[in-house]
């Protein structure tokens, strides 16, 4: 029999429970708005596809740069608050702030930098990989988008000549493939906080700035950095290179890694591979070719003869949203043995225990710095799949051939220079005035190119001269667009001398 007491105390459990469960299900009512049903998520698939379908058909007439007073400062109008707002509205400050202003890696006209790709299939492959959300980190956990993962991997390491053994990651870019490469090697070679200020690291002046970023996230900032001279044609000297490294060794220093470049930014210029290799195995260095730019080259059979080599190298950095023309936010690492990726990053937590036993294929977790990653292995499978690799192989041969295309035709225009031919699809040039400073002509020149919008260069400087940088990447580049870029030039100095006479 209950007391008085106890049922006070029963009515109020009761009342807590009634009154939780209550507020309960008025949350659910407003969480659920997150799973939007068929009928919203229709109409939002339409207005994104309208607004994609439209972006794409105007990139023909569309500026591959433009400047803007705001640069987009509207944007700041729709900072994150608790008010929910029409898609529309959305697209529509898209387009404006976002899509309307700087530069436009989309358009054909984008020959500065490196470009990025952006094949519309990998877009369709994001929208699968974020509609499932697969957790792509353990095999574990998403078997099959490991496998998937795994065998593009393996492809890419094909591709490179790489024996069984090799392995290696989807990354988000090549920044962070330089930096893993750099780990690793790290770790094979046991550098200690002993060993690095008698580490030594060997690269050229035309390296990727991201190597100097990983020196110094990976600890190493200590370490001595040798920068080896270039020859005449802009690429690492091996025969510097070796006599620096017998140097070193006997003064006492470690000699492990060297740097080299497949592609660099500034001049696509490609470092003797076969020279290096030979260097790095005879006096026990780890060898790094970063080939985020030139990489996907060795699809045109035509340079095989230029990746003579590179599969001597210990790790391969590759860039996917270069010239595999996939978006931004893909690149790889390449490694020779796998066990050295796993002696790099493997770790087990105990929350992870279940997995232990079941995996049939490597986990990218346990050799990354990724724990939790998107699922990007599909964004690169699916245009692969849908196009086959001949349309690849075609638009890299283009490419090729543009670029000698227009640097054979920018020195027709008289008192054009060039730098060393283009190996790949990066060329230098510049104009050299009679009476006026070269430098400053170009930084005009190249500021006329951008302003007018159509095209984008960019530039860069070597030993104190400015020179401007034609980048042929764009999978969307043709050669109307370097037709037009001749004209837009040849304008330019047509209304510059006019008015200086």
């Amino acid at each position: 029999m209950l007391t008085l007491a106890t049922s006070i105390q029963y009515n109020n459990i009761q009342n807590f429970y009634l009154t939780m469960i209550n507020k309960i299900k008025e949350l659910e009512k407003l969480s659920r708005l997150l799973d939007p049903k068929e009928s919203i998520r229709e109409k939002w698939n339409s207005e994104v596809l309208d607004y994609s379908n439209i972006f794409i058909n105007n990139l023909d007439t569309s500026k591959a740069f433009i400047q803007s007073k705001k640069n987009g400062k509207d944007i700041y109008n729709l900072d994150i608050d608790e008010q929910a707002i029409e898609l529309t509205s959305l697209l529509d400050s898209t387009t404006k702030n976002i899509d309307g202003v700087g530069i436009n890696p989309a358009s054909g006209g984008h020959m500065g930098y490196i470009p990025g790709g952006g094949l519309y299939p990998s877009a369709l492959g994001d929208y699968i990989a974020a509609i499932s959300n697969r957790y792509a980190g353990v095999f574990y956990a998403a078997p099959g988008a490991v496998r998937l993962e795994n065998m593009i991997i393996r492809w890419m390491c094909r591709l490179m000549d790489y024996p069984e053994n090799s392995f290696g990651n989807l990354t988000s870019g090549g920044s962070t493939a330089n930096l893993m490469a750099l780990v690793t090697a790290r770790e094979v070679h046991n550098i200690k906080a002993r060993d690095i200020e008698k580490s030594v690291i060997y690269l050229t002046e035309q390296a990727h700035h991201s190597i100097l970023k990983a020196i110094r996230i990976s600890g190493l900032s200590e370490a001595k950095l040798r920068f080896i001279p270039l020859d005449e044609n802009l690429k690492l000297s091996a025969e510097h290179l070796e006599k620096v490294i017998i140097e070193d060794r006997k003064n006492g220093l470690i000699p492990f890694y060297i740097n080299a470049s497949f592609g660099t930014t500034n001049t696509g210029t490609i470092d003797p591979l076969e020279s290096i290799a030979v260097i790095a195995k005879k006096h026990k260095l780890w060898f790094h070719v970063d080939g985020a730019y030139g990489g996907f080259f060795k699809l045109v059979n035509e340079l095989d003869s230029k990746f003579k080599g590179i599969k001597e190298a210990d790790s391969i950095t590759l860039d996917p949203h270069k010239t595999l023309f996939i978006p931004y936010g893909t690149g790889a690492i390449l490694i020779k043995d796998k066990e050295n990726l796993l002696k790099a990053y493997h770790y087990q937590a105990d929350y992870m225990q279940d997995i232990i036993g079941k995996e049939d294929e490597i986990s990218p977790a346990d050799i990354s710095t990724e724990q939790t990653k998107h699922f990007r292995g599909m964004r690169m499978w699916l245009p692969l799949k849908l196009f086959g690799l001949k349309p690849f192989r075609a638009a890299l041969e283009e490419k090729l051939n543009l670029t000698k295309y227009f640097y054979d035709e920018i020195q027709k225009i008289e008192r054009f220079e060039v730098g060393p031919e283009p190996e790949l699809s990066v060329a230098i040039f510049r104009y050299v005035p009679k009476d006026e400073d070269a430098n400053l002509f170009n930084r005009e020149l190249i500021e006329a190119i951008q302003n007018d919008g159509r095209i984008f260069l960019s530039s860069t400087n070597i030993n104190n001269v400015f020179w401007i940088r034609i980048a042929i990447v764009q999978f969307r580049t043709h050669l109307e667009q370097i037709d037009l870029l001749l004209d837009i030039i040849k304008k330019y100095l047509d209304d510059t001398l006019t008015e200086l006479n």
